[in-house]
Parts: C-alpha cells; structure tokens; sequence
C-alpha cells in the first residue's frame, strides 16, 4: 500500500547530524550520569574519585583528598601514578588529553592494567571534564609537576611543565557547569556516604573530605574493611552474637566478601557491592546471598534434632530469616554487567550459582563449629516468625474493623476534593487546635488535613504488631492508602504526593516530627526516596511597622531578615563617601551591604580555623592593593616588608616537598602573641581568591571616613546644619550603624507555634503554594540517618546520654 510523503520535509544527508568530541555528552548529559539532577551532579565527583580507588585495587594508592571549595569546585587528589603524560601515537597528543577528552579511552579495558575496576566504560573523567565549566589536572610524575586545563571539554592551555617535585599521584579540579546542572551544590553528607563506603570496601586507604563552605573535614580510613562496616553499622544496637560472621573466597574469578551479625532490633540491613559500586538495586550476587544465607540456617535447622519443628520450618520464610540481620556483600569480577552507566544494579546472572553456593558452603561450616551462635540465630527467626503472624492476625482484626481498608477513610481527616494523586496533598498537623485552624485555612480542592492526637509510639522500640495497634499511626495508615508491611505496602498507592508534616517550632512539636520522621524512616522508606515527604516551614518573624495603613510582613528565616533590614536601611539613609558630594546611589549601596556581609562571613570561617581576623584582613588588603601574587617570590617579599613596618614579625617556612613555595609565620613580638601559620596552600587556594575578589569589589570604600545622613530629602547636607549626620570610620562601623537604624520603628514578633497564627495567616504563610516554603526530607547519608535514628529513638541509653553531652553546647533547646 503506497503512503504519500508529507511535503517540504526532505529526509536527506544533511539532516543527519554528527556530534563531535564530547558534544553528545553536553547535548544529551543523562545518558551518561542518569540525570542533571542531584544524583548526576554527585555522579561526576563519584567517576574522578573512582579513578583513584582503581589505583588503590592495584596496590598504587592508599591516600585520596577531596576539598569542596567555597565557589563550588572541586579537588580530588590521590597518591597513586599519575595519569600518562607521553605522546598517544594514534592520537598523536598526550595520553592525559586522550583521556580527559575521549569517549571510551582509559585503561580499564585492558586486564593488564587493571585487573578490577568499577569504571569499564572508559566515559568517566571525559564526562567529568564535558559536563564541567572548567577542568584544571595536576599530575606529579616522574620528578615533575604537569599541568592542563580544559574549558567545557576543550582543551585550552597545553600540557605544560610547571614545577618539580619527589611526589606522584593526580590532582583534578573541576566546576560543575550550571548550564548543564540547575543547582551545582553539593551536599556534604551524600559525598560523605559514598566515601566511608569505599574506605569500609578498601581497608587501609585513607579518604579525607573537606568542605571550605562550611568548614567540615571527615577522615574515613579503616583496617578491619567489611567487619569494621559491619560494626558501624551496628555500632548502637545489642549485637545477638558477639562475633562478626566473615566469608570469603574466590570461585571463577569472581571474588566475594561477606560479613554479618544479627542484632535484637527488626530491621534488615544489607549493603550489597560489585566493584565497589553501591549496587542499590541489587542484582544476582544480592539474590545469591540471600538463597545462601536461607538454605543454610534451614538445613542446619533440619538436620539437628535441637534445631525447630517440622511445622515451623515449612511456615519459615527469607524475611524471617533476615529479620534483625545487618551484612555486607562485596564481589570483584572481571567484566560486570550493570545496568546503565549510574550501575545500580549486577545483571551477571552467572555470579548468583556462584555467591548461593559459597554462602551456604561457609556458613554451613561455620554454624557446625560455632553451634551457640547457630541457636542464638534460630531463636530470633522463631520469634520473627509468631511476630509476623502476629501482626497478620493484627492486620486482619484491624482490616475487618474497616481501619485500614481503602474504602475507610479516618473520620478526623478532612479529605480533598481532588483525587489525582500528583494534583494533592496531605498535612499531618500536630493537635486538633493546629488541625482546626489548618482546616479553616486550607483550600480544600487539593489540601487534606490529618490532626493527630498527642505523640505517636515510637515505632524504633516497638514490633510490626504493637505499632499496628496505635490508633494514631493506624489513622495515618489509612488516610495514606500505602497499605503497611513486606507484603502489602505500595507506594503507587499514595493518595497524597505531598506529606507534609507541620508541626509547632516549640520541643514537643519537634519531638512529634522526629517520631514521624523515624516512622517514614523506618516503615515507608520509599515515600522518602521518592521524594513525597516535606516539612512546612512556617515564618520565623512577622513584623508590624508602627503607623496605621501599614501592612504586616512575614519573613521566613534570618536570611529573609537580613535582607529586609538592608533595604530598609538604603531607604531610610544616605552615605557619603569623603571628599564626594553626591551619595552613594542606592542600588550600590544595597550591593556593597550584601558583598560586605559575605566577606565578613567568610573572614570568621577562617577566624575558626586559627587565623586572626584583624591579621587576615591586612594580608588581603596588602596583596589586593599591592597586586601581589603568592607564587611570587618577590612578591611575599614586598609583603613582609609592610607587614614588618606595621609592627608584625615575619619568617619562612620551606615547603620541601612541593619544591616550590613556603608558609608564612607572622606574630606581634610587642604583643606576644602567638605565631599564625599562613600556609602556601591557602594563600593559593580558591578560598582566599574568593576573599581577594570579595575584598576588591568594596574598593570604593576605601575614601574613609563616611558621613550617614538620615532621610531622603532633596536637600544639600551641608545645609541640613548637621541634623542626622553621624561620622563612621569603616566598614564595619558603617553597616552596624545601619543595621540598627532599621530596626528603629519595627515591632518584630519571633514566632514559635502555629497557634499564634489564625486560619488566614497560617494559610497565607504557610499552606499557600504561591507564597509557603517546604523543606523536602531526603536521606543524604544512609548510615548516620540509621545511626542517628537507632541513637536517638532506640532502647540504649549510653549511646543517647553521650550524644546529648557532645551536642548539648550547640543547640538552644535539645529534649530527647
């Protein structure tokens, strides 16, 4: 059958387009890295710094640094080889350029050069560099220092030669391009997970993770590798054996770890790897282990006659085996299959035969010799057996009573007139006076209201059956739709797409959040990794101007606030500069108040570090007016000598192992003070170029002193006769002087419940989409979420006691 072609739409060669280079990663990003969102902007730190580890699995590495800086960068640093730096032949350019600059180059696809590599597909650091708005790689090779740089893929300077040195490794520094990334910040915390992952899977290497922005620095770096996981994990819960159970072995060149240790919560925890990458979604060594792990405590179960009756092991099933159970699975094998690049999940169907077999093989034998343990762990799937028919029975009495059904909605939930899903949403208010208001302030077209009464159990400390017969978590089983439990509960369920949990900012309206928070964490993780729970935020200040007419105005946290006295400050004020007739025009007065807070902010994250402010200030200002270069020889001499003329001493300190460069020691012998170390490093890094270009952008400060005066009359000053005029004589003097001024005339209300607010503010503040703030909950770093949950909520009170005394000091009110 003949089928007419569309007319003027000529499907000829030159609609064919070719991407070249690294164009095809930028022009289609996700295909690389999952997506360009929080996952992909991660996923690039995680392929550099894996790069590292494949030299560590060789025996070339033990030591990776990755520095956050303050501009959103980063540096990955190890001590390994060094990437190539001699002439591709067929590239005919460096191999450090073939490698950062095309798809499928790297040495991963040969055996001989590494053996076992998480990164086979050879796109990792090309996709780094491409997705990047710069890419900047230091390699210490052979006696010296090479370095290049790259601009969105493209190569900008050659590789070049610049210093000696007795050390090795590679040093990369990359910016996440916002073009490409919608937010380029990374989190601390999720870096902070993937990273003490591979320092439990790499015993002996050290991890180091700092963060300029916040000034944070974890060391992750551990010698007993998988038991070591092990027991972090299960570091404040009651183990029920004390020893951790290891396996290993190797059986057609994939090699497998394994380490486990039951303990008296109900959860499972297992933590399954291939190659080091997290393998989230499991796969075939996963399966394998569990199959392993079952057959071997029921065979051993049935084949002694202490072992359990014939009735219980026909009714045992896998999750009453691994109720309890925290293990970590680790294989290495030469040519994994993951599905996608992000390698979420092991499809090599083979390795499943091969870990079953060897799980049930070791365990078998160790539960012959270690028989106490063996019975310890039949104990415990007997008692996760009655538990779970237990809550079946629970489930059914509560079913047959309509709670749960998903015909039966609680009769204290004001349901939404919508029933789309994806168009509603539910908040769980904190009591029926909040509820009442919520109720009276939402737009019931789309918003639901849940109040719940009083405190919800604890479902930390209680089983599957006692939670199910609170009648508040029940309500909230049913208003959910989610169903509960291994069998039952389903996500696409959810009659909500927003949970939002509104609670007062008081202690008891933080402490019902924090048993919501571990009920979602501990009963419906996936609503959480889904990204459907939120926590309202209502405003911080609400502020009255004195005068009648004069509209009330609400402000969400300090930030909100600080704007808002700036402004008010410009409108109230005018400052001339000295020597100047005509103010400062409004507009850049505004911006010099935010460019100084910023400044000044960053100056106190270095005061915490050890470096005296008033000290840092005058280096800043010698090298920003002076022009000096820290590199410079000559130019640290020009800056010793002001600093000498102001009074200070100075001395070097040779940094002989970079073989270039030195630290400064400055001290005030009049004073006697103690010595400060300026390092080299610092007066080279990002952080105090930053303060540099910060400290440059308020140059036109620099004609002191200021005169501030009141009003914004047309009037001459000099004819005001002085009235409202105050002289300052810096900075800092000045912004102070006009943030008092702006609070002048305000009455500012701090709020800290929802019951000072009546329905029409709560819903103009918080609950309308237009104008309302939430705060999205994620899990960023599965195990301190874990551990701080078990912490906090669980039956142990040391761990809690001592987490109370460490925190106490830094925070105002902490009710545990």
């Amino acid at each position: 059958m003949d089928q007419k072609l569309p007319q003027g739409d000529p499907y000829t060669a030159e609609r064919i387009t070719v991407l070249e280079g690294l164009a095809a990663v930028r022009k289609r990003p996700s295909m690389y890295i999952g997506n360009v969102s929080v996952e992909g902007l991660h996923h690039l730190v995680y392929e550099v710094v894996d790069n590292s580890i494949d030299e560590a699995l060789g025996g070339y590495c033990d030591n990776i640094r990755i520095q956050i800086h303050l501009d959103g960068s980063v540096t990955v640093e190890d001590n390994g080889r060094g990437i190539p730096v001699d002439l591709h032949e067929k590239e005919n350019m460096p191999a450090v350029e073939v490698v950062m600059t095309k798809l499928h180059a790297g040495g991963k696809f040969d055996n001989s050069a590494y053996k076992v590599s998480g990164g086979l597909h050879g796109v990792g650091v090309s996709v780094v560099n491409a997705l990047s708005e710069y890419l900047e790689v230091e390699i210490r090779r052979d006696g010296k220092v090479y370095f290049q740089r790259y601009e969105r893929g493209a190569t900008r300077t050659p590789l070049q030669v610049i210093g000696e040195t007795t050390r090795r490794g590679t040093r990369i520094t990359f910016k996440p391009d916002s073009e490409i990334f919608s937010d380029t910040n990374l989190s601390f915390d999720i870096l902070a997970q993937r990273f003490r992952e591979l320092a439990f899977l790499n015993s002996g290497v050290r991890i180091e993770l700092s963060d300029e922005r916040i000034t944070k620095e974890k060391v992750f770096h551990y010698d007993g590798g998988l038991v070591s996981f092990v027991e972090y994990v299960n570091k404040n819960k009651e183990p029920l054996h004390p020893e951790i159970i290891t396996i290993s072995g190797e059986r057609s060149d994939v090699l497998l770890e394994v380490a486990l240790q039951y303990n008296r919560t109900y959860v499972e925890k297992i933590f399954s790897f291939a190659n080091n990458i997290n393998t989230r979604e499991g796969g075939s060594h996963l399966t394998g282990f569990k199959a392993g792990l079952t057959r071997s405590i029921k065979q051993y179960a049935q084949s002694h006659p202490s072992g359990m009756a014939k009735n219980d092991l026909e009714r045992m099933t896998g999750d009453d085996v691994r109720e309890g159970l925290t293990a970590v699975v680790s294989v290495k094998l030469l040519n994994p299959q993951f599905e996608g690049q992000t390698k979420t999940k092991l499809g090599n169907s083979e390795v499943k035969g091969l870990v079953e077999n060897l799980v049930y093989d070791k365990l078998s034998a160790y539960f012959e010799e270690n028989p106490r343990v063996i019975r310890a762990i039949l104990d415990k799937v007997l008692e996760a057996m009655r538990a779970r028919e237990a809550a079946r029975r629970a489930k059914e009495l509560t079913r047959r009573k309509g709670v749960l059904s998903d015909h039966s909605l609680p009769g204290k939930l004001a349901d939404c007139q919508e029933r789309d899903p994806r168009n509603s949403e539910i908040f769980i208010v904190e009591g029926d006076s909040a509820g009442g208001s919520a109720k009276q302030g939402r737009d019931r077209r789309f918003q639901a209201v849940l109040p719940l009464r009083g405190k919800i159990l604890n479902v930390e400390k209680a089983r599957f059956d006692k939670m199910l017969e609170n009648q508040e978590i029940r309500t909230m089983i049913s208003a959910l739709g989610t169903g509960i439990g291994q069998d039952e509960f389903s996500p696409d369920k959810l009659r909500y797409h927003k949970i939002i949990i509104m609670t007062d900012a008081d202690v008891d309206g933080a402490h019902i959040r924090t048993l919501l928070l571990t009920f979602f964490f501990r009963m419906m993780p996936d609503l959480i990794e889904r990204g459907h729970l939120y926590i309202a935020q209502p405003p911080l200040y609400r502020i009255a101007p004195t005068g009648r007419g004069k509209e009330e105005i609400y402000l969400r946290d300090e930030e909100e606030m600080a704007v808002f006295l700036v402004q008010r400050a410009v409108d109230k004020h005018r400052v001339f500069l000295e020597g100047r007739e005509e103010p400062i025009p409004s507009d850049e007065l505004v911006r010099l108040m935010k460019v100084f807070s910023r400044y000044e902010d960053w100056l106190d994250r270095q005061s915490l570090k050890g470096i005296r402010k008033r000290l840092l200030e005058r280096v800043i200002e010698i090298i920003g007016l002076e022009g000096l270069s820290p590199q410079d020889h000559a130019g640290m001499e020009r800056l010793r000598e002001v600093l000498e003329a102001d009074g200070y001493a100075v001395s070097e300190v040779e940094l002989e192992e970079e073989g270039r460069g030195y630290d400064l020691e400055i001290w005030q012998p009049s004073n006697g003070q103690e010595r400060v170390r300026l390092e080299y490093g610092f007066l080279t890094s990002v952080e105090f170029k930053k303060l540099l270009e910060l400290h440059g952008q308020l140059a036109v400060l620099r004609d002191k002193p200021y005169r501030v005066v009141s009003g914004q009359g047309e009037s001459h000053p000099e004819r005001e006769g002085g009235v409202g005029e105050v002289v300052v004589e810096d900075p800092r003097a000045l912004f102070n002087h006009l943030r008092e001024q702006a609070v002048k005339g305000l009455a500012i209300q701090r709020y800290k419940g929802l019951g000072e607010m009546n329905p029409e503010q709560l819903w103009e503040t918080t609950m309308n989409p237009e104008k309302r703030l939430l705060l999205q909950v994620r899990i960023e770093d599965e195990y301190m979420a874990d551990e701080l949950f078990t912490t906090l909520m669980g039956d142990r009170v040391e761990p809690r006691r001592e987490f109370i005394q460490v925190n106490a000091l830094d925070f105002r009110e902490l009710d545990i």
